[in-house]
């Protein structure tokens, strides 16, 4: 690694945000060095968004600056902070699924001739900035074909083209397989090795202490500590993270199961291989593990109504559900906190108070009518002060809340019907270790209430850690239900990996 030089970088120097209500960050100081990787964590809203959005010019500081390389810069627009050398991957990757590899790597500055596009030297620049990062993608290939991994791949050689020189990975590993995180992190250290400064947000603890060097802590807007993540253990991160001490994050704890739950029985629809059958009681909390593709989500968008099944029967408590829509099974008492919340589980340009009622409003509202605004607002505080949302308003738009918050507003959501089966599909993915905790014991007090748990995850210690048995799925068909106590990650993971890779393991 070299070595670092006189002046960082990147210097954030106590950098203020204040949004109407709430100071988003307040006197926030750390540096990032060339030719390392810097890690910044913190619980969701601690301001880690807010920082990246202040280095990629989409938000001037309240207060304070940053300097590149030494010298104060202030950006009025994210091309400002592109032309410094400033590039940000965030988990919503900004291309066009419609356009081509090509033209996405070189979108606002293709090479001309005569004032046409030169398709031959567009092609070849292409291929020179995918060699580069290893990439041996068809230049002329439709983005919206490529994989998620690859697409990432893409946004990071297009950073590349504009001569990034710090470049910012915002939760990268969200979305990806175990192969495309491993690729990714091959070239992020790469980058290193050119002497790229790189800040690296996860809440993936095992990633920061495998990939970075440094780390800097933040807690409700303010810096708590940067320190070599060789002098720091995983258990002062989370207790510097959340400010107390978390004994046992899952919060699991063995309780009688209520009766007769959910009957899945020869279930059959898109994304299914074969049919599946399984069984989960009131009371009790069931995982299903697998990797991307497995299955899983189509199996919970069936058994939401979200997709047509083609056979099957489902009961509950030894009465047969039809499921043909996604109201009937709301009627039913089935819900579902979807994988992707931002496209499936809010409604970004409404408050919190109407993302929270959404459901419910259609039994509230006078004569069917009118909103009962008395029940709304009383029902939105009250989920919001049960489920500790951090928000300055029940009015505030539901999209200015960090990830975990919002994940909290959809629980509030079904917690506002009467429910018997919960389909949590990635609760807490992109969630931060203290929201995680919450959300953990949400779904005990949920069984504990008699209401069947439904758990996607693919994180294994996850679906360990709160789960009563787990069913684990591969491609498109379940391979087998283990029990709590005859299941670790070596078995899981075994099951979940195709046939013919697990042979040759």
């Amino acid at each position: 690694m070299s070595a670092p030089p006189t002046a960082p970088a990147l210097a954030f120097d106590r950098v203020a945000m204040q949004f109407p209500g709430v100071k988003a960050l307040d006197d926030v100081s750390f540096d990032v060095r060339a030719g390392s990787i810097h890690a910044l964590m913190g619980e969701n809203g601690a301001g880690k968004s807010t920082l990246l959005k202040i280095l990629s010019g989409a938000y001037r500081p309240s207060g304070g600056a940053l300097a590149i390389d030494g010298a104060p810069r202030a950006f009025a627009s994210t091309a400002d902070a592109l032309a410094a050398g400033i590039a940000v991957i965030y988990q919503e990757l900004h291309l066009v699924p419609e356009m081509s590899v090509a033209e996405n790597l070189f979108l606002g500055h293709l090479p001309q001739k005569f004032g046409i596009v030169n398709r031959r030297a567009l092609a070849d620049a292409a291929r020179k900035q995918l060699e580069l990062i290893g990439e041996a993608i068809d230049p002329w290939t439709k983005l919206g074909k490529l994989s998620l991994g690859q697409r990432q791949m893409v946004e990071i050689a297009k950073a590349l083209t504009r001569g990034a020189r710090i470049i910012a990975f915002d939760e990268p590993t969200s979305s990806l397989s175990d192969r495309e995180v491993r690729r990714l992190f091959t070239i992020i250290r790469e980058l290193r090795g050119r002497g790229c400064a790189i800040l690296y947000v996860s809440h993936r603890m095992e990633e920061i202490f495998e990939l970075c060097d440094r780390i800097t802590i933040l807690r409700d807007g303010r810096h708590v500590e940067t320190a070599y993540l060789a002098t720091i253990t995983r258990e002062t991160v989370v207790q510097r993270m959340v400010g107390r001490k978390l004994a046992d994050i899952y919060n699991y704890t063995p309780r009688p199961y209520a009766g007769a739950g959910l009957v899945v029985e020869a279930l059959t629809g898109p994304g299914l291989a074969e049919p599946c059958s399984f069984s989960a009681a009131a009371g009790e909390i069931f995982g299903f593990f697998g990797l991307i593709g497995a299955g899983r989500s189509e199996l919970m968008k069936l058994l939401f109504g979200a997709a047509t099944r083609t056979g099957g029967r489902v009961t509950f408590a030894g009465r047969e559900l039809e499921l043909v829509s996604p109201r009937q099974a709301i009627e039913a008492g089935i819900v579902l906190c979807p994988e992707d919340r931002k496209k499936e589980g809010i409604v970004p340009v409404r408050s919190v108070l109407e993302n929270t009622n959404l459901s419910a409003r259609r039994r509230t509202a006078r004569a069917g009518l009118f909103i009962n605004e008395a029940w709304e607002q009383s029902n939105a505080k009250q989920r919001s002060e049960q489920l500790r949302v951090k928000t300055p308003s029940v009015r505030q738009l539901i999209r200015n809340l960090s990830g975990g918050n919002q994940q909290k507003v959809i629980l509030g959501r079904w917690l506002s019907e009467k429910v018997n089966v919960i389909l949590l599909d990635e609760p807490t993915r992109g969630i931060d270790v203290g929201a995680k905790s919450e959300i953990y014991t949400i779904m005990q007090d949920l069984a504990r209430a008699g209401v069947c748990v439904i758990v996607v995850s693919s994180e294994l210690p996850e679906v360990l850690g709160v789960s009563d048995r787990i069913a684990v799925m591969r491609q498109g068909k379940i391979a087998a239900i283990l029990d709590r106590a005859d299941a670790n990650e070596e078995k899981l993971l075994k099951l979940a990996l195709p046939l013919e890779t697990a042979r040759a393991s």
